[in-house]
């Protein structure tokens, strides 16, 4: 089974959102949506959101999910808009508890902050499988760069989230809460057993100079991954501890991270009607 897959690139965040449809029936899927944010001017806007939907509407698409790979740290995610707009139910993988109930201690949130994934409307385990039209979309579960992340096997693509990058860029830090390098590399290895005709579509790329971005490499590709071939685990733990301690935090880390375990939403307005994100001093 071959879905229908067409990836839009947010140069800002150097992100890959895909609207992923099973050509016979129309289901759709959208994964990783990006909300598009000015942190100069604290602003934020759907232009990259409403260009999924005009893919979605020119196509007359059914969108029946929007899936979250992990709560990024990167983006903020346009889950919630998408949902409102479209009607869809939005999921994550049930890691995202743990990785609220961290996060609500760090940005000391209130009673009104569940961290349960009530944010959310489907909280997704390993081996959990459900229908997108006539394709399966089946659940694995890939921690290491986050205890939340997943990957998302349809038909015959697999939406990796951060797991893995391009194959001459490498693999995802593992230095966030609950991230461990160990898991990690059987994370990869789980994606790598996946058979050799499977498009691996990546949530990010950041090429080096003379690379145009791509958004969709195979699996013996990935099997020379400049961080996994030749490497048994204690190499690559060695490797990914290192060049973790090497590593600035994100620039949205803050900002997203508050926004993206609430599924996309914004905190609640305040009594004057704004929203205000948390910047914890001397806490990261």
């Amino acid at each position: 089974m071959r879905p229908e897959v067409v990836p839009f690139f947010h140069a800002g965040t150097s992100t890959y959102s895909y609207v992923v449809s099973d050509p016979g029936t129309g289901a759709t899927a959208i994964v990783d949506p990006v909300l598009d944010y000015d942190q100069k001017s604290g602003r934020t806007a759907t232009l990259f959101a409403d260009a999924l939907i005009a893919q979605v509407h020119e196509h007359k698409l059914d969108v029946q999910w929007i899936l979250e790979t992990h709560a990024h740290a990167d983006h903020l995610s346009a889950g919630a808009y998408l949902k409102d707009q479209l009607g869809a139910q939005l999921a994550i993988g049930l890691g995202i508890v743990d990785v609220q109930r961290h996060f609500k201690k760090v940005f000391n949130l209130g009673d009104e902050f569940q961290a349960d994934g009530s944010a959310f409307d489907r909280l997704l385990r390993d081996g959990d499988t459900f229908a997108l039209g006539a394709l399966e979309v089946r659940v694995l579960a890939t921690p290491g760069h986050t205890p939340d992340s997943v990957t998302y096997v349809i038909g015959d693509a697999a939406f990796i989230g951060d797991t893995l990058f391009a194959p001459d860029v490498g693999s995802a830090r593992c230095d966030f809460p609950g991230g461990d390098a160990r898991a990690l590399y059987r994370s990869i290895l789980k994606i790598l057993a996946l058979p050799d005709t499977t498009r691996l579509c990546l949530a990010h790329d950041y090429p080096p100079a003379g690379r145009q971005p791509r958004a969709l490499v195979t699996i013996p590709e990935q099997r020379a991954n400049v961080h996994v071939a030749g490497k048994d685990e204690e190499a690559y733990v060695l490797l990914r501890e290192t060049r973790d301690r090497t590593l600035s935090h994100p620039q949205l880390l803050l900002p997203a991270i508050q926004v993206n375990i609430r599924g996309g939403r914004l905190p609640p307005a305040e009594d004057n009607g704004i929203s205000y994100l948390r910047i914890p001093l001397n806490a990261i």
